[in-house]
């Protein structure tokens, strides 16, 4: 039962070329920073990662871009990663753009064993009737477009509704940060940590859990755990200093105002 990992190298090892990885987190608030600097050092190709974002420069899942290990990112939100952008519009790197709260469901799909299910989300727009640019060529030009989704009509609410069809995301490798957790797996989150590492981890096939707080089997109170052991197949105890790494996205300061007596 006690699935603590030697190191984050030797936690990452279940990782290969091709794979599918979920990165828990948001920005780079929440993301497990040490298994993604681990993995980067792999030097594993052809991923397809499925996070929130891409995170920004030098940190997160910008890493393993840095490095072109990423294929195809499937993602809500890209807007603060230029090196992201440099490679998407010249063809490098794919980016399935997904809107946030789908992105959510799809992973709790996955971690459910639901295999599709309709939404109202994106209906009437390229993201239900297909046209997104998925890739593009070395001159910017559209290489690959998202198909369209297949669609039906419910009534909601006594009214006739269009809805599109949305696949569930199965990942291969799922790896997640909690704020406490247990030799066993199971884990707390904090605060907004909460929002995609249990979906993440849910979802996966393996799931890695770099832990900032360890304790002993026991020690947790059942009502306040987020998610359980049986989700969670290895456990990576962070020192004091990697618990207290945190970066912070965009720094802003202000002059120091003169406080008059």
């Amino acid at each position: 039962m006690d699935k603590t990992a030697p190191s984050a190298d030797a936690a990452v090892s279940a990782v290969s070329d091709s794979m599918m990885v979920a990165s828990g987190g948001f920005g780079i608030c929440g993301i497990p920073a040490v298994l993604l600097e681990a993995l980067s050092r792999t030097g594993v190709r052809d991923l397809t990662v499925v996070s929130n974002n891409c995170g920004i420069p030098g940190i997160g899942n910008s890493l393993l871009l840095e490095n072109r290990q990423i294929r195809r990112l499937i993602a809500s939100y890209v807007g603060e990663n230029k090196e992201l952008e440099r490679q998407y519009l010249t063809g490098e790197v794919e980016i399935e753009l997904t809107p946030q709260g789908t992105l959510a469901e799809r992973l709790r799909a996955g971690g459910a064993g639901i295999a599709a299910f309709y939404t109202q989300t994106g209906v009437g727009t390229q993201v239900a009737d297909g046209g997104l640019p998925l890739r593009h060529d070395a001159d910017g030009a559209v290489a690959v477009a998202s198909a369209p989704k297949p669609q039906a009509e419910f009534v909601w609410d006594g009214a006739p509704r269009t809805f599109v069809l949305e696949e569930a995301l199965r990942p291969d490798v799922a790896f997640v940060r909690a704020w406490k957790g247990d030799r066993h797996g199971n884990l707390v989150f904090r605060k907004a940590s909460r929002n995609f590492n249990p979906l993440c981890a849910m979802a996966a096939k393996y799931t890695v859990a770099e832990v900032e707080n360890i304790l002993d089997p026991g020690d947790l109170d059942p009502d306040e755990i987020h998610l359980p052991g049986i989700y969670v197949d290895a456990v990576l105890p962070l020192t004091v200093a990697q618990a207290a790494d945190k970066g912070i996205e965009r720094r802003t300061v202000r002059e120091l105002e003169e406080v008059s007596a």
